[in-house]
């Protein structure tokens, strides 16, 4: 006998947006939404580990690099040292050298801005 699967029953992935560019954050979010996954937005770093210290959880981050009030960097550090284990991915449109240390920070993977369909497909197949 088959196993019937029922895509009522797969869970929804959910993903933060983080990036203080307004334009970046709809680009980002039309991705997300035309391959059907759900998304939050965070304006900076310490907006996105607030939510986490509220409780919200997401499957996947994307997080700036570039940012006031707290940077990527400094959020991924945070968040990791706050025992979040969810993906996060690290968009910049800087150098390698700094996205060395983006990396460094405790990122999964980092991509150049914008993201597009080809670049995040993969990573929520990962999920």
């Amino acid at each position: 006998m088959a196993l019937e699967t029922n895509d009522e029953t797969k869970k929804q992935v959910s993903a933060l947006i983080v990036d203080d560019d307004r334009v970046i954050r709809k680009i980002h979010s039309m991705i997300l939404r035309s391959l059907k996954v759900k998304s939050e937005m965070a304006v900076n770093g310490k907006e996105a580990v607030d939510l986490f210290r509220s409780g919200a959880n997401f499957d996947i981050v994307f997080m700036d690099l570039e940012m006031p009030i707290m940077n990527g960097i400094e959020a991924t550090k945070e968040l990791r040292a706050m025992g979040v284990t969810c993906k996060i991915v690290g968009v910049t449109s800087r150098d390698n050298e700094v996205k060395e240390a983006f990396l460094e920070a405790g990122l999964d993977f980092c991509h150049l801005k914008p993201l597009t369909v080809a670049k995040v497909t993969p990573l929520l197949e990962q999920l």
